[in-house]
């Protein structure tokens, strides 16, 4: 197999320390049940990956509805979540209420059934404020035990600090579990790039990526996974063409050039190449700094 596809596959996940805290979270959440669950991170670090793994340890008694495109109507959402669950309702006559009357019985069945319901919505930082508001409206639906609906919203920062805004405070207020997934670090970053080689077949006695490559390779990818993927992709790439099995340094800045439109500066400028308005106001601040103490 392609060991470094972007394409989402729960196979492939690499579970370092912060994604087995994100998969906690959210198995904690669900098992919590009601409220919301928060997974927020930047594009690329794996949070689809990690609701993909979630989705295949939820219980047997678990009906999931799964929203990916978010940028709708509250309408259009209730409808969505219909669909996805199996409600039937008549697509001639919507309304809010009859399709949240709709679900309201949908979920009362499956509660009486022993059956639990989760609504999970990926790339939640496109949803409108009247949808938002809309979707905490839905954990009313309750029992006098029990929340009927789980939601867990998975999207980037900008999520979160929507949700910290003073008019989704009623929302905010119901995240019973939350978790931001940042990058890797420098040694993840190996990790898993040799997690990836070998989960795709590559003996463990081979070595394709060497270990001074690691390092650049952290720095141009910031440690986000999928742009580790690509570049890695483009590396492998590059490499069989000229039909080597290692890849090498000319190889890794041609990749660079190609997958991030330009040679990236591999190497920190010394002091003496700054911006001579910066080196200006370092010396006026150390001036003072002594005169203030010579006084």
């Amino acid at each position: 197999e392609a060991p470094f596809s972007i394409a989402v596959n729960p196979h492939y996940l690499f579970m370092s320390e912060r994604h087995r805290n994100a998969l906690a979270h959210l198995l904690y959440g669900v098992g919590v049940g009601g409220g919301f669950i928060l997974l927020t991170g930047e594009v690329g670090t794996g949070k689809t990956t990690i609701t993909r793994c979630l989705l295949e340890q939820l219980p047997e008694n678990t009906d999931i509805a799964l929203i990916l495109s978010p940028a709708l109507n509250g309408i259009e959402l209730l409808a969505t979540v219909c669909d996805e669950l199996g409600i039937t309702y008549n697509t001639t006559e919507q309304s809010i209420k009859i399709l949240v009357d709709k679900l309201q019985q949908f979920l009362l069945a499956n509660h009486a059934n022993g059956r639990n319901t989760v609504l999970l919505i990926d790339e939640a930082q496109h949803l409108k404020f009247n949808v938002l508001e809309l979707i905490r409206l839905l954990t009313n639906l309750e029992t006098n035990t029990k929340k009927l609906l789980q939601i867990i919203l998975v999207g980037q920062p900008e999520l979160r600090t929507r949700l910290n805004k003073p008019e989704l405070r009623q929302l905010a207020q119901r995240i019973t579990a939350r978790y931001q997934l940042k990058p890797l670090n420098l040694a993840e970053t190996k990790a898993y790039i040799q997690h990836r080689l070998l989960v795709a077949g590559l003996p463990a006695n081979q070595q394709l990526f060497p270990n001074h490559l690691i390092k650049p390779i952290y720095k141009i990818s910031r440690g986000i996974p999928r742009l580790i993927n690509v570049l890695c992709d483009r590396m492998l790439l590059g490499t069989y063409g000229q039909h080597k099995t290692t890849v090498d340094k000319a190889t890794f800045k041609q990749a660079v050039i190609e997958v991030m439109g330009e040679e990236e500066d591999l190497h920190p400028q010394p002091w003496y190449f700054f911006k001579p308005a910066l080196l200006f106001s370092v010396v006026i601040t150390a001036a003072l700094s002594i005169a203030l103490w010579w006084n």
